[in-house]
């Protein structure tokens, strides 16, 4: 009996499989079923890691925001001071927040002189 070959599309999907793990060490790069296995678990974990990359930036560019904010009035803390900067309507986010503690000081100190002058009015 001849030997009767298989189409092509089984090995055309083994392949692309392949090239996405081609990075992975060991069987995780070898294996057909473990490059399956591999390649659903790194996309649940960048899934994962996408929001929780959200929140450590969030939480960083509060902490940059707090420290500097804190180093000239001691008493003036961040909840106060995001909470002033929204009633007085300025529309930064905490992004530009935190650039603007780590790259100039100065303008981050006028900007809450200025948030605790329209308080006072």
């Amino acid at each position: 009996m001849t030997r009767i070959r298989r189409g092509y599309i089984a090995r055309r999907r083994r392949t692309k499989i392949r090239l996405f793990a081609s990075s992975f060490r060991g069987t995780h790069s070898r294996l057909t079923r473990t490059i399956t296995q591999q390649k659903i678990r790194a996309l649940v974990s960048a899934h994962r890691d996408r929001d929780r990359q959200k929140r450590t930036f969030r939480r960083l560019w509060i902490t940059r925001i707090n420290a500097v904010i804190r180093e000239k009035w001691v008493f003036y803390s961040y909840s106060i001071f995001i909470h002033d900067l929204y009633k007085s309507q300025v529309l930064l986010n905490r992004k530009i927040l935190g650039q603007i503690a780590i790259l100039n000081k100065k303008s981050l100190y006028m900007i809450s002189n200025e948030i605790i002058k329209h308080k006072k009015k």
